[in-house]
């Protein structure tokens, strides 16, 4: 799975949907590569995500994690509920 463009407030809930849908499917990486502009929406989706590979006794591996969520995710305490922090680089 790899969202593309902006995550933000404005799109958020379409690219929860989408990564949702392809979570079902049974993906099993998220590449945040592609992200060019992100806000805490960004992390909300991800954990969202997560929350549904785990239901579905699966893991959700991050690569390519942008350094502004990394900040971020130190900011809000939730660095250890996106996963091992070797698997972002």
């Amino acid at each position: 799975m790899r969202p593309a463009g902006a995550v933000t407030l404005q799109n958020v809930a379409a690219v929860m949907k989408e990564g949702l849908v392809h979570v079902a499917a049974g993906a099993h990486t998220l590449d945040l590569s592609a992200v060019s502009a992100l806000d805490s929406s960004l992390i909300a989706a991800t954990l969202s995500w997560i929350r549904a590979a785990r239901a579905a006794g699966r893991t959700l591996a991050i690569t390519q994690m942008p350094q502004g969520m990394r900040v971020m995710a130190e900011l809000y305490g939730v660095t250890e509920l996106l996963g091992d922090p070797s698997l972002t680089h």
